[in-house]
């Protein structure tokens, strides 16, 4: 009986620090991907629901990145899931970076243990 591979796909955009460091980790460990610039794609607004289903819209919206910075104040007030999924369709950059489909998992930001964990 053969062993069922898992197809991980990784999403975000090509030239964040953030995911230089997990495209390392990948390749370090043998990890077999498929990339996904969501920036370039447009896939994110499609796969925002269900990620916001399994991981949270608070995990998904990442606050410290420069495209946050640069939003308007009126844009950074008040945000609630509608407003932040609403904003994460709008500007991609605002995703944390990267998000990982393996088998039934979904991984948010680079964290080398849970990938660890996830992906060997």
């Amino acid at each position: 009986m053969t062993e069922k591979k898992v197809v991980t796909t990784v999403f975000g955009i090509r030239n964040c620090d953030t995911m230089k460091k997990a495209f390392a980790w990948l390749e370090a460990n043998g990890v077999a991907y498929a990339f996904v610039d969501y920036k370039k794609a447009g896939v994110a607004q499609g796969r925002l629901p269900d990620w916001n289903g399994r991981a949270g819209w608070q995990k998904l919206l990442n606050t410290r990145g420069l495209m946050w910075k640069k939003l308007s104040d009126a844009e950074r007030a008040d945000v609630d899931e509608a407003k932040a999924l609403q904003l994460m369709a709008q500007y991609p950059s605002l995703i944390k970076r990267p998000v990982v489909e393996a088998g039934g998992a979904l991984l948010v930001g680079f964290d080398p243990e849970t990938f660890a964990r996830h992906l060997k």
